[in-house]
């Protein structure tokens, strides 16, 4: 079984329910959705349709939230502007446009306090390159450093200049309610800089009587000075390459990726590998061979997902792309791991059990780790281990709980009721379900993580058996 988890970002190409349920029995475990270009309307659809489908199929599903964040972008323009090196660009805020040809307004009222002459200014993903000769009243004033055709609504970076944008913006606000209503497993919150704004997110989520997680997205140079206090605080991360990749030297991407996914494996949080993935696959129903080691890349890494993103909103292959992840990660999950896992830090008793269990299985090459668990955090700990030769197996009483354990490594979850006097019974009863599933079979050697009555307590325990 794959062990890496796959996230589809849901879109255009991608929201008719036969496509989600292809996407799902192709291998997609969580659903994306993206609140840069998603309508509250959609997302109240979409959300049923995905737990519809997973119904269905007797299955979990993981559904992310992206809000979209506090994006700084170019405003409207009549005509597209060819841009040309050497050329004098004008940018202005507040809505006061300059009167000049070449100029464009800027959405972000402090863009002249926070930028500074000799600053470069990205525009559109970093494909015009711009150099800031002068400031005065409303106006910045530029050098184009490379030619290119600027439209209206152009994402603007900023490299290594500390803007003082909010964490979250009224549009940031309405989609997370939104998200709350419909009770999405997962909230990624763009653009994140240091750990208050992860607390401002979870202070909104606290006043709900839903609390999903909360995914911190690492996109420019302050988040990766910050990187340990984030990862601290939140529930898990995601290496957002897209804009991580311009707002950071390009060759330091690759480093950056590994020191993030070396501090969550230390710590025990979820991450997540995003952006352009198999970008060729937008267009082709190939990928390039260079998409295909950056996959393989992230997996060796051990990753806990690996995300998509236009390849399955607007793309001509959506399925495609999912079942060329997995066919991926199945393969080079088989021919081992850059381990990173063995330097985790571990701080509790429950954590040092749940690896006490991990070496036991990995000695007896047990095929299955069953792991009762009513919050989720035994099975947390259990994919953090990365146990060899052993599929995870998540037993729940809720769906929510088995939903959340989507993003965890190697997890597979399972709702039944729980015998919560007699622990014992639940354990039986969940075997016999899964031998008669399929899922286990007789002679089979498996670890168990529960808990069981000792005297007027219970206690956890790890357990061997052969069924």
């Amino acid at each position: 079984m794959r062990k890496v988890k796959i996230i589809a970002t849901l879109g255009p190409a991608t929201s008719d329910p036969v496509i989600i349920g292809k996407l799902m029995d192709a291998g997609m475990n969580i659903a994306r959705l993206n609140m840069s270009h998603a309508t509250h309307d959609w997302i109240r659809e979409v959300v049923k349709t995905l737990r519809a489908a997973a119904k269905a199929r007797k299955s979990t599903i993981g559904i992310m939230l992206d809000t979209q964040g506090p994006a700084i972008r170019t405003g409207d323009l009549p005509i597209a502007l060819d841009l040309t090196p050497g050329q004098k660009f004008t940018l202005t805020v507040r809505g006061e446009r300059s009167e000049e040809t070449h100029s464009v307004d800027v959405n972000y009222a402090n863009f002249i306090n926070d930028i500074s002459v000799g600053d470069v200014v990205l525009v559109d993903n970093g494909s015009i390159h711009m150099k800031v000769l002068a400031k005065h009243a409303n106006q910045v004033e530029c050098e184009v450093l490379t030619p290119g055709k600027l439209g209206s609504r152009r994402h603007i970076n900023l490299p290594g200049v500390k803007v003082s944008l909010p964490a979250l913006t009224s549009k940031d606000l309405a989609d997370i309610a939104v998200g709350l209503e419909v009770g999405v497993d997962f909230i990624a919150l763009s653009f994140v800089r240091e750990a208050k704004d992860i607390m401002q997110l979870r202070a909104v989520i606290e006043q709900s009587n839903h609390h999903p997680l909360v995914i911190a997205k690492i996109e420019d140079q302050l988040a990766v000075k910050n990187l340990n206090e984030i990862i601290s605080n939140s529930d898990g991360v995601m290496v957002a390459r897209g804009d991580l990749g311009i707002e950071c030297p390009y060759e330091e991407l690759p480093i950056i990726q590994r020191k993030i996914v070396k501090a969550c494996l230390r710590t025990g949080r979820p991450v997540i590998v995003a952006t352009h993935m198999l970008e060729s696959m937008i267009q082709n129903p190939m990928p390039t061979r260079a998409e295909i080691t950056d996959v393989a890349n992230a997996v060796y890494e051990e990753a806990d997902a690996i995300m998509l993103s236009g390849e399955t909103t607007v793309g001509k292959y959506p399925v495609q792309c999912v079942e060329v992840l997995d066919k991926i990660s199945c393969r080079i999950e088989r021919s081992g791991s850059a381990n990173f896992h063995e330097k985790a830090e571990l701080t509790s008793p429950r954590q040092k059990l749940v690896k006490s269990a991990v070496v036991m299985a990995d000695e007896l090459r047990a095929e299955a780790i069953l792991v009762f668990t009513v919050r989720g955090w035994m099975a947390k700990y259990t994919g953090w281990m990365r146990p060899k030769y052993s599929t995870i197996y998540a037993v729940c009483e809720t769906w929510s709980v088995a939903d959340s354990l989507s993003l965890w490594w190697g997890v597979r979850s399972l709702v039944t009721e729980f015998d919560h006097e007699h622990p014992e019974v639940t354990v039986d009863r969940a075997i016999t379900s899964m031998k008669e599933s399929g899922k286990l079979h007789a002679g089979q050697t498996v670890v168990i993580i529960t808990s069981m009555t000792a005297g007027t307590q219970f206690v956890d325990t790890v357990q061997m058996r052969v069924l």
